[in-house]
C-alpha cells in the first residue's frame, strides 16, 4: 500500500511537472511576443518563474522515489552485494532524515499552530513571533508569497513519503535476498 501510493504520488508530480513545464514555455513565448509588440507583461516573467520552482521541486521528489539522481558510485561499484545493498539502504536513510529535517524547518517556518492560535490573524502572528512569512506580497503578480513558497512543506511531505517507501523497500528487498 505504501509502495502504491508513493508510486501514484510520483506520477501526479511528474505530469503536473510536465503541465508546468508546457506552462513555461508558453508564458516565455508570450513574454517574448509581448515585449516584441512593445508592450512587456512584467507579472508573466515572474509566474514563469514560479512556475519553473515548482516544476523542479515536483519533478526532484519523483527522481529522488525513482532513484535516479545523479550518484558517484565508484565506491558501491567496487563492494560486493552485500555491501551495495547496505550503501543503498544509507543512502536512503539519509533522503529520508534529508526530508524529515525539512519538515520540522518548514514547520518552524511556517509556523501553523501559532497562526491558528492567533485566529489566523497575520498581524498578530508577525508580532507574536517576528516572522513576516505571511506578510510579503509578490512583486508584480500582487499575491501573498507563502502560497508560491508552499511547494517546499509540500516537497517535504512528499519526499519524506517516498524516502520512507524506498527505505521499507531496501530494508524487505536486503532481508529477503540475504
Amino acid at each position: 500500500m505504501l509502495q502504491r501510493l508513493s508510486n501514484g504520488l510520483a506520477r501526479c508530480e511528474e505530469i503536473t511537472a510536465a503541465v508546468l513545464a508546457a506552462a513555461v514555455t508558453c508564458l516565455i513565448l508570450t513574454n517574448i511576443a509581448f515585449r516584441a509588440l512593445g508592450s512587456p507583461l512584467y507579472w508573466v516573467s515572474e509566474l514563469a518563474i514560479y512556475a519553473m520552482i515548482w516544476m523542479t521541486f515536483l519533478i526532484a521528489g519523483a527522481v529522488l522515489k525513482r532513484r535516479q539522481g545523479i550518484a558517484v558510485t565508484l565506491l558501491s561499484d567496487l563492494l560486493p552485494p552485500t555491501g551495495r545493498k547496505l550503501v543503498g539502504v544509507a543512502v536512503d536513510a539519509m533522503v529520508l532524515l534529508f526530508a524529515l529535517l525539512l519538515v520540522w524547518l518548514c514547520w518552524r517556518w511556517y509556523q501553523p499552530l501559532t497562526l491558528a492560535q492567533t485566529g489566523f490573524d497575520t498581524r498578530a502572528f508577525q508580532g507574536q513571533t517576528f516572522n513576516f512569512i505571511y506578510a510579503e506580497n509578490t512583486s508584480t503578480l500582487g499575491i501573498k508569497k507563502f502560497w508560491a513558497w508552499l511547494i517546499v512543506p509540500w516537497f517535504a511531505l512528499s519526499l519524506s513519503l517516498h524516502g520512507v517507501s524506498n527505505l521499507v523497500q531496501s530494508l524487505t528487498a536486503k532481508r529477503g535476498r540475504v
